[in-house]
């Protein structure tokens, strides 16, 4: 599997495993955390969410400008690690629900203070690991496999995401059900609402399905939500588990992994002709170039932890989807966040396998063609979403019925096959997009240009949150179609600068 391969890829994959179990984690819970926690609309918590992911990628940014300045990678990397784990811990710690009016804004201050954490630390840590691997593919040895490298990568480090949602979502549901409560998609939302002195006419029924024996459905709400949400607190401890793995692999190989300041010390410092300016400038303008397209494929493909769990909630029939465990029963619509980094790792053979047999032939696109490609990919996995979705009601009208009953929720494999179809797009970008920058950046800009790349990521998911207020605003379908949209003005654009960006990266 990893002939070919520099000795330090598995163990860099490994070290990254940690940042993608919270990343998933986050993806799965955040949103749903923060409505159940704080009562938050669709549309407010996507705005929470959506600054968050776009902070995880823009810090990259300011991660590569400090390792470039310090010249140290590794001790920048494992800073990062460290905040991860501290900011964690930080949301983990339970607090009370239905938060107190006069300790709203002091709660939900903490908890974003907690998200800033994680996210300037998973900026010390993410483009500088990605520099790090990048630079193992400098090696004339390997660097005809660099494209297959970062796939080899990519999909090792999503081997833990596909435990993230499956443990968040049971730590949840046994605390629920250790209190003697049913999970309920639903009630959290119905909970507040009858809080806020709105008539909820079916919460009896479902706080008696949930297991509750009284007839104050003011006690009913409280308890439900207190019991819900400090669930969610208790599933953000899983995260630090896992980045304390990655921890420990880390540090154990901190020695053996290459430091891409010494490329650039080495690069100034010997007899080779440095780059010339004009070609430096060239190389810049085409990565600029693929940042600025890529925004509108991560507003789109990110959804997935936002109007897509939405979904999930709201119109996906969830009674088939059990797993029990004995101590508890998996079960919610987090569980669809394992799916995509599920066929992340079970695709990524099967994709390198067929890029493999191209090149052989010598048909492989290049890089540039393969992102052009995922970006319609993408486009197709909403054109299901939006023939799926159109004959449902809107989130206004199930709002006001209370929600949707089982018997009117779409099937599950509508998003399984959604999930499917992103999971093969984002293969042929986002590991393929890190091999360009590592490839066409400048040596004494490797830090900085892997930070722009998930910068650009950072601007896309920043808009993430306008898919949420068109999920409340207008009917499903037409919501999918905004992203069918952006993905086919991506995947325009990059095939109108092709054959330029195939000249640079030569």
């Amino acid at each position: 599997m990893f002939k070919n391969h520099p000795k330090g890829l598995l163990s860099a994959a490994l070290a990254n495993m940690g940042e993608r179990f919270g990343f998933y984690t986050m993806m799965a819970i955040l949103s749903l955390f923060l409505m159940a926690k704080f009562g938050l609309s669709e549309t407010n918590a996507g705005i929470i969410y959506s600054i968050f992911y776009f902070s995880i990628y823009v810090l990259a940014f300011v991660g590569g400008l400090i390792a470039d300045k310090t010249k140290n990678f590794k001790g920048t990397i494992l800073v990062g690690l460290i905040l991860m784990a501290v900011g964690y811990m930080v949301i983990a710690i339970p607090t009370g629900t239905p938060v107190p009016t006069e300790k709203f804004t002091m709660f939900l201050a903490l908890t974003c203070f907690g998200l800033f954490i994680i996210a300037f630390g998973n900026g010390l840590f993410k483009g500088n690991l990605q520099a790090l691997v990048g630079q193992m593919y400098d090696n004339p040895e390997y660097s005809k496999m660099r494209d297959s490298g970062f796939q080899w990568f990519y999909m090792f480090i999503n081997v833990g995401a596909i435990f993230a949602p499956l443990a968040a979502v049971g730590v949840r549901n046994w605390w629920v059900e250790s209190h003697g409560f049913s999970y309920n998609s639903t009630l959290p939302e119905l909970c507040h609402s009858h809080l806020a002195g709105n008539q909820v006419a079916n919460l009896p029924q479902l706080a008696t399905e949930a297991g509750f024996t009284g007839t104050d459905m003011t006690v009913f709400a409280n308890e439900y939500l207190n019991v819900f949400a400090t669930g969610f607190h208790y599933a953000f401890l899983v995260a630090i588990v896992a980045m304390s793995i990655s921890l420990a692999i880390y540090l154990y190989n901190k020695k053996r992994f290459p430091n891409p300041a010494d490329k650039k010390a080495n690069a100034v410092g010997s007899n080779a002709v440095e780059m010339d300016v004009k070609e430096v400038k060239q190389r810049l303008y085409a990565l600029f170039a693929v940042f600025a397209v890529v925004i509108f494929f991560w507003f789109s493909f990110h959804q997935n932890g936002l109007t897509l769990t939405f979904f999930a909630k709201d119109y996906t029939d969830l009674s088939g989807i059990n797993i029990n465990l004995g101590i508890t029963t998996l079960k919610g619509a987090e569980l669809f966040q394992s799916i995509n980094p599920f066929f992340v790792v079970f695709l990524t053979p099967i994709i390198m396998a067929f890029f493999g047999w191209m090149r052989a032939r010598g048909k492989e696109p290049s890089t540039p063609k393969k992102i052009a490609i995922g970006m319609f990919i993408a486009a197709l996995a909403y054109v299901l979403m939006t023939f799926g979705s159109f004959l449902l009601p809107s989130k206004a009208e199930i709002t006001a019925m209370g929600g949707l009953s089982d018997a009117a929720r779409v099937t599950p494999f509508l998003l399984l096959g959604t999930y499917f179809i992103l999971t093969v797009a984002e293969l042929f970008i986002s590991p393929l997009g890190i091999s360009f920058v590592s490839k066409v950046a400048p040596p004494k800009y490797q830090g900085m240009m892997q930070g722009l790349w998930l910068c650009a990521t950072a601007v896309g998911n920043q808009l993430l949150f306008i898919g949420a207020i068109f999920y409340e605003s207008i009917p499903i379908w037409a919501t999918w179609m905004i992203f069918v949209v952006a993905c086919l003005i991506s995947m325009g654009t990059m095939l109108f600068m092709v054959k330029w960006l195939e000249r640079v990266a030569k």
